[in-house]
């Protein structure tokens, strides 16, 4: 059974910097795209970035690129976004999402969900 574990939020000021973590766990992460999308109060949800075998890391949304960065680690069964130099426009519940798949395409059709993690941007 696949489950996944967002960890890493919190609240920060703009200019700074936070890390997410989501575990994977129950399946092997390799043969999973995972991607970070985040939900404003009020506002549509988003995608943000990817990351998957064949795809490699992915930013969807254009806002973020140069300021974060996906990764994964397989042996620790983790997917990370480092985000650096947040706006107050980042604050949002940001959640992991799984798919089998070794592709980064289709934002729409993540199967696995996690429980979502806060991220708050403010002075």
């Amino acid at each position: 059974q696949l489950q996944l574990v967002e960890s890493g939020g919190g609240s920060v000021q703009p200019g700074g910097s936070l890390t997410l973590s989501c575990v994977v766990s129950g399946v092997t992460l390799a043969a999973y795209a995972i991607g970070w999308f985040r939900r404003a109060p009020g506002k549509e949800r988003e995608a943000v970035s990817c990351i998957s075998t064949r795809s490699g890391g992915v930013h969807w949304k254009d806002s973020v690129k140069g300021r974060f960065t996906i990764s994964s680690d397989n042996a620790k069964d983790t997917v990370y976004l480092q985000m650096n130099d947040l706006k107050p426009e980042d604050t949002a519940v940001y959640y992991c999402a799984a798919v089998l798949s070794e592709w980064c395409s289709g934002h729409y059709y993540f199967t696995y969900w996690g429980q979502g993690i806060q991220v708050t941007v403010s002075s």
